[in-house]
């Protein structure tokens, strides 16, 4: 497997991930995930595999009170690849990027019912910071989590 950053040629096979991944109303629009993509303050990874893109993964940070804060817009595996590990490379392919960036932590929303995507951020020592409620469509709750990155650290 390669993990490497996404460049502008790798955008419909990205796409085309997404639209796997995520039925409407959960899937972002073709617009927004150009925008995200192409954001300068922002790092987005693909895995690949034998030249096809089978899964990535997006950061993005800003400036807040107290320093710089990254956030996960999202990861997503093709289905076949999922439990081996793809996503949890592209989770540390994310914090390099954030702790590059000086970020001071890390935090994300996940479908309170995606258990899958939960074990993952706990394996990789995200804490449970709280729930948003509605915050997907549908009326289907978020948990926030989030991880304090020390300067210096390297992930994998």
């Amino acid at each position: 497997m390669l993990y490497r950053l996404y460049s502008s040629e790798d955008f419909d096979a990205l796409y085309a991930i997404e639209e796997v991944c995520f039925e409407p109303p959960f899937r972002f629009g073709r617009r927004y995930m150009k925008q995200l993509v192409s954001r300068a303050d922002a790092a987005t990874w693909v895995a690949e595999e034998s030249g096809r893109l089978v899964g990535f993964a997006i950061v993005e940070w800003a400036r807040e009170t107290g320093g710089l804060v990254a956030y996960i817009a999202t990861i997503e595996v093709i289905q076949d690849l999922r439990g081996n590990g793809v996503g949890g490379e592209l989770l540390r392919k994310l914090e390099s990027s954030a702790v590059g960036a000086s970020a001071q932590s890390l935090w994300l929303h996940v479908d309170a019912e995606n258990a899958r995507a939960i074990r993952l951020y706990e394996a990789h020592e995200y804490l449970q910071e709280g729930t948003e409620e509605e915050f997907y469509p549908n009326g289907r709750a978020a948990l926030i989590f989030s991880k304090v990155l020390e300067p210096g650290t390297r992930f994998g």
